[in-house]
């Protein structure tokens, strides 16, 4: 069996048991509440819910889905919702052999949901460190949300039409959302909840931009007076500094507080990849995007930012590719038609380009942006007449209400026709109006001639001004002194040798340690730092030379092997196959004929 050192897991959308359909919501939220939980968890990298999900309904091998989430475990599971009683199951699959290696079932009354998700996820993280080898589990990873119970349901509902990304579906959520914090006016949840939709609804333009994000602001901020330490909170902290404040310094600081809050939030992680490709920092960028991509590789927004990191390295080839398959999934990616449309551009593709918006869902074009994009295209083609045509259109449309768009094509366009005197000054104005469309613009690829001027890096120091960010110093926690360990270790290995407590099947982590008087996080990391071994390892090696010693007794000649691995402390014959050939190179059978 392949040790697993690879702290990587995905939670399964648990299967629908109910009788009715309509209790679906139910069996995605505890799903992604066991996804929350876990992520907590920072020594394991969780896959996140948009990849998860990305599998429910398809019967694929698990090999299959563990290859494509980049995972070395899976959980999967089943709720049964029965008036008020459920019913939950989950086990965990070691994705290399397709090996389930442990399940467990709860009955219990919906009124204690959240103990329940929290007994579910604190047993899962501890079978978890069995197998994988140290790492701390606080004591509860699932706090009380709210003492309704409909409350809940309300939020869970909510989400269930949320992540649909549709503005029918979004208002759906919202009036769910206003329902349950009408039952709890303190459900922070719930606040965080209407903040995504209405910043989704604003910046897609289904409700005024000013609407949208004016709401989202009142319950961000409810959000954050009730729960501080939420990465979701910090996280729209974060986007509101950008897009409402134009303040690129706290922007990043709320997305470093998103990430130290909640390193496995993906779209925490994607964000800062967001600002730091801007600011010009590749290094942090690159990384903080990989991360992004290994907990939601499945992600339709994760792969978008990894295409236009693309594109600002100039990488066109490689950006154009991700986009295209971005909108081979959805054909109204607003923003992967703008990238896809000035990749063309790079590539010399200008003719395409100056048709591109013949062929595309035309209730998603922004009259600005097309206008914008084509100019450009006749411009960088060298077509006087018809680029003269295009800046006047674009000057007319930038005068408009909503012509935030138009104005920052214009900016581009001054740059392509050469009239860099008329860029600066769209640059001082835009930070006087405090654009956010200037941190876009302004390190485009298309303005690249601008970047020769003296003047281009003055402003990209203002634009970008950050107060240093102090990286924290991590340290290796030691949760025993010297002299500690070594008196626990000597218990620990007394205690093994004369109670035999690996004879116990049932025998946990927690439970050993119970026994020899140890915190079950001291006695992790006792058993990883001084023996070099995890849970499962340490335990697993007593019972098969327990097993190798009474299968040479010719008193229990008479007993299979099954049974003797049984009466050795194993309870699975597929577990004692599979460590007993790890541990001897051998299988049972070869072992006792020789």
């Amino acid at each position: 069996m392949t040790q697993l050192n690879n702290k990587t897991i995905a939670v399964l959308p648990f299967v629908n048991m109910s009788s009715s359909e309509d209790n679906e919501f139910f069996s995605d939220g505890i799903t992604e509440e066991i996804i929350n939980a876990l992520a907590k968890i920072g020594s394991l990298k969780v896959t996140s819910r948009t990849s998860s999900f990305f599998f429910k309904g398809k019967n694929l091998p698990i090999s299959e889905i563990g290859d494509k989430l980049n995972v070395s475990t899976i959980i999967e599971g089943s709720v049964r919702l029965a008036g008020n009683s459920v019913r939950i199951t989950a086990q965990l699959i070691q994705v290399e052999e397709d090996f389930h290696f442990w399940s467990e079932t709860w009955d219990r009354k919906l009124e204690n949901i959240f103990e329940i998700q929290d007994e579910i996820s604190l047993l899962i993280a501890e079978k978890l460190r069995e197998h994988f080898g140290h790492f701390e589990i606080q004591e509860r990873l699932v706090e009380k949300q709210t003492e309704s119970i409909t409350a809940y349901e309300y939020c869970l509902k909510a989400r269930f039409y949320e992540k649909k990304w549709n503005s029918e579906d979004t208002k759906m959520a919202i009036s769910l959302y206003e329902k349950a914090l009408a039952l709890d006016s303190n459900y922070s949840e719930a606040h965080l909840g209407l903040a995504e939709c209405y910043s989704f609804l604003g910046t897609t333009t289904s409700i005024p931009f000013e609407e949208g994000w004016g709401k989202t602001i009142q319950h961000t901020n409810l959000a954050l007076a009730l729960n501080g330490q939420s990465s979701g909170v910090h996280y729209q902290l974060s986007h509101q500094a950008f897009f409402l404040e134009s303040n690129f310094n706290k922007a990043l600081i709320e997305g470093e507080k998103a990430i130290a809050h909640n390193p496995n939030n993906a779209l925490a992680q994607q964000n800062l990849s967001f600002l730091y490709t801007l600011s010009g920092d590749r290094e942090k960028s690159s990384n903080h995007l990989k991360i992004a991509l290994g907990l939601d590789p499945l992600s339709e927004e994760t792969l978008f930012f990894s295409g236009y990191y693309h594109y600002i390295t100039e990488n066109y080839v490689d950006a154009l590719e991700t986009m295209e398959y971005c909108l081979s999934t959805n054909d109204k990616n607003i923003p992967a038609h703008s990238i896809k449309a000035t990749c063309l551009l790079q590539l010399g593709r200008y003719d395409e380009v100056i048709n591109y918006f013949d062929n595309i869902p035309q209730e998603i074009i922004i009259p600005g942006e097309k206008t914008g994009i084509v100019g450009l295209a006749h411009a960088l083609k060298k077509d006087e007449h018809n680029t003269s045509i295009y800046l006047e259109k674009l000057i007319a449309q930038s005068k408009e209400v909503d012509g935030f768009a138009a104005d920052s094509y214009l900016f581009m366009m001054y740059v392509v026709i050469g009239d860099l005197d008329k860029a600066f000054e769209w640059v001082a104005q835009a930070i006087e109006n405090n654009s956010f469309l200037l941190f876009l613009r302004y390190v485009d690829p298309i303005v690249n001639p601008l970047k020769k001027d003296t003047r281009y890096d003055s402003f990209l120091k203002k634009i970008f001004q950050t107060d240093e960010l102090e990286a924290p110093v991590k340290q290796k926690k030691v949760l025993l002194n010297e002299q500690e360990a070594t008196a626990y270790r000597t218990q620990l290995l007394i205690h093994i040798k004369e109670k035999e407590p690996y004879l116990d099947a049932n025998l946990s982590l927690r439970l050993l340690a119970g026994q020899i008087e140890i915190q079950p996080n001291q006695l992790s990391w006792l058993l990883n730092e001084t023996i070099g071994k995890n849970f499962n390892e340490f335990i697993n090696h007593y019972r098969i030379e327990r097993f190798k010693t009474i299968a040479k007794d010719p008193q229990n000649s008479n007993l299979t092997i099954e049974g003797l691995s049984y009466d050795s402390g194993f309870n699975s014959k597929t577990v004692f196959n599979t460590y007993f050939k790890k541990a001897t190179g051998l299988t049972p059978k070869q072992f006792l004929k020789q």
